[in-house]
């Protein structure tokens, strides 16, 4: 089992940028496929991005694509994203989630979470 914890949201104008931090318990980190997602007021939770266990491969949707970078180091049992080019669009809770299932990508049906970080993007 691994307990999550985000870090490093806020609010930032239109333009900017943020870096957010999700650091997990535990001594299997790096056994863990994770991603974040995001989830605005009346809306469905939306996934954000991934990274594998070793972290050689990302995914991205098409809305956050060459804006957002994820990343891990699993030394530090630590897992961020790199938010630029913010847009008032991107105003949510972010949530790092976690699933030692390497297919967990398809389903998205990740095991476990964090309470999330509020990120609010000024126009």
């Amino acid at each position: 089992q691994v307990q999550l914890v985000e870090s490093g949201g806020g609010l930032v104008q239109a333009g900017g940028s943020l870096r957010l931090s999700c650091a997990a318990s535990g001594r299997t980190f790096s056994s863990y496929v994770m991603g974040w997602f995001r989830q605005a007021p009346g809306k469905e939770r939306e996934f954000v991005a991934a990274i594998s266990r070793t972290g050689d491969t990302t995914y991205y949707p098409d809305s956050v694509k060459g804006r957002f970078t994820i990343s891990r180091d699993n030394a530090k049992n630590t897992v961020y994203l790199q938010m630029n080019s913010l847009k008032p669009e991107d105003t949510a809770v972010y949530y790092c989630a976690g699933d030692r299932t390497i297919g967990v990508v398809l389903s998205m049906k990740f095991d476990y979470w964090g309470r999330g970080t509020q990120v609010t993007v000024s126009s």
